[in-house]
């Protein structure tokens, strides 16, 4: 840092907390935006939470495929709660203060899951391709060791992306104005109040979102790829038509995800992208969460068949005196 930017900064009041604007530019409804959140909040936390019980509790969903959704789903339930429950206590509360620490606590965990959700995602998708373009060695190249490790390999590296950019984050300092206009403590909101030369923090920061995203998009787009042009090639139209439907909403669900990531973090700061950057946050921070549960799992045939052996065994039991 230059000293003439250290003397810049160095009258400034260090500021230790922020204020997060949220939706406030729509005071007269809160009272909506409030009950329009919180539906979202039950219905995600309900369909994730269903999925990662009938994959845990029905053997007939002891396979690979399953084993990957049981842990997106439980990636999901923890991701929207690092976001939702905040935002709507300020609705109900109107206050719009957070702490600096608090600030970084909530930022560990979202960054944490956003990238263990992009690496997943790609493992999906391999996990699909193997299904329906190597169909007869799937068994072999899928086994429980291979699927432990992919999985594994999501959650260690993206722990291990989240704690270099905590590590760089802690050196900063805040000063000047604190407000936030954001809904919830975002990476590049924070460091635009921050004292001082952060280009080597926002440098960090462009790799390493780089290295999650960009990648494991390009393998998800690719493995669709051949995956469509599988399908493609089936001589039932039915089937053709059925199997296509579900490929193309995954591969809507996976780019919107991904492509507003990229559009967040990765392409230049400009006053439009700013202004449309909440809006795109939405998407990959409550939209997903919310529709992932729809589009993976409870539109499966043998997910609806393990909700009804569910249900009819907790039937039997209430009935049993």
């Amino acid at each position: 840092m230059k000293p003439k930017q250290k003397l810049e900064w160095k009258n400034e009041t260090i500021i230790t907390e922020f204020l997060l604007l949220g939706f406030g530019d729509l005071r007269e409804l809160q009272i909506l935006l409030f009950m329009v959140f919180l539906m979202i909040y039950i219905t995600t936390m309900a369909g994730n939470l269903l999925i990662v019980f009938l994959v845990v509790t029905d053997q007939h969903l002891h396979t690979p495929m399953y084993f990957f959704l049981g842990n997106l789903s439980c990636l999901e339930t923890c991701y929207s709660s690092t976001i939702l429950p905040r935002m709507l206590a300020s609705f109900l509360t109107g206050s719009q203060r957070v702490s600096v620490n608090g600030c970084i606590v909530q930022l560990w965990p979202f960054v944490f899951l956003a990238v263990t959700e992009c690496y997943l995602l790609a493992a999906m998708s391999y996990d699909r391709y193997i299904a329906i373009c190597r169909p007869l060695h799937y068994l072999v190249l899928m086994n429980f060791k291979v699927c432990l490790q992919l999985v594994a390999g999501s959650w260690i590296g993206s722990f291990l992306i989240d704690t270099i950019l905590l590590l760089f984050i802690l050196q900063v300092s805040y000063c000047g104005h604190n407000v936030i206009d954001h809904f919830f403590c975002d990476f590049l909101p924070m460091m635009d109040l921050a004292c001082g030369d952060v280009d080597q923090v926002k440098l960090v920061s462009s790799v390493l979102t780089s290295i999650s995203t960009l990648p494991p998009f390009l393998l998800t787009i690719a493995s669709y790829v051949y995956i469509i042009a599988a399908i493609l090639g089936i001589p039932s139209t039915t089937g053709r038509q059925k199997a296509f439907s579900t490929c193309s909403s995954h591969l809507i669900v996976v780019t919107i995800f991904y492509g507003t990531l990229i559009i967040v973090y990765l392409l230049p700061d400009t006053k439009e992208l700013q202004d449309l950057n909440k809006i795109f946050s939405l998407f990959y921070t409550i939209l997903t969460p919310l529709v992932n549960p729809l589009i993976y799992s409870l539109r499966n045939k043998e997910v609806k068949e393990a909700l009804r052996r569910a249900v009819t065994k907790c039937a039997n039991c209430i009935r049993i005196p």
